[in-house]
């Protein structure tokens, strides 16, 4: 049974309990949708797409980096750097999902501690400070971990199934969308 159907959660408000429900749904589908994968798997490319880890380390920086937001904080340095990073391979499963959980347990702590009359308040994102509010960044942080949630749970089945490719070095001159000859419809 999903979280948001197992009733409601201790000490969390009726308009933060989605988040929070999301974040045990996420913890939930990845622990079950990555279990036995290899390090190598985990930073395959199959079909040339961006591997499973990546997804998972994105979905943890970008977790604490709406976190850092939603606390009306700029990014420190270290933020910046762990961006920058994301595509690089090496860290196994298991530190992958650790970096996640505690990503999620830090936000679930703020998330937590919101006062309902601040939902209103606002808050501003990336160097360029594009406006939002506390509301507008729960709802974001939610959708956003759900959205990679669902390219990691793909990543880790193709990772699983699929041959891997080396590593696209530069996107192909053309792209295969539209193709290239006509297609004519039957009479």
């Amino acid at each position: 049974m999903e979280p948001w159907l197992r009733g409601p959660l201790a000490g969390a408000g009726v308009l933060v309990a989605p988040v929070l429900y999301g974040f045990i749904q996420a913890r939930e589908d990845l622990a079950r949708h990555t279990a036995g994968l290899t390090t190598a798997q985990v930073w395959a490319h199959p079909h040339g797409l961006a591997p499973l880890g990546f997804h998972l380390r994105h979905m943890a920086g970008s977790v604490d980096r709406l976190t850092t937001y939603l606390e009306g904080r700029a990014l420190s340095a270290e933020q910046m750097a762990a961006l920058a990073a994301e595509m690089d391979a090496g860290e196994t499963l298991e530190a992958l999902l650790a970096s996640i959980d505690h990503a999620l347990a830090r936000a679930e702590a703020v998330i937590r501690a919101i006062d309902p009359a601040s939902f209103a308040d606002p808050r501003w994102v990336g160097r360029q400070r594009l406006p939002t509010t506390v509301i507008g960044l729960l709802v974001h942080i939610a959708e956003h971990t759900q959205r990679h949630l669902g390219q990691a749970i793909a990543a880790a089945q193709l990772a699983r199934n699929a041959p891997s490719r080396p590593e696209p070095s530069k996107p192909p001159a053309t792209s295969p969308w539209p193709p290239a000859t006509p297609r004519v419809a039957p009479d």
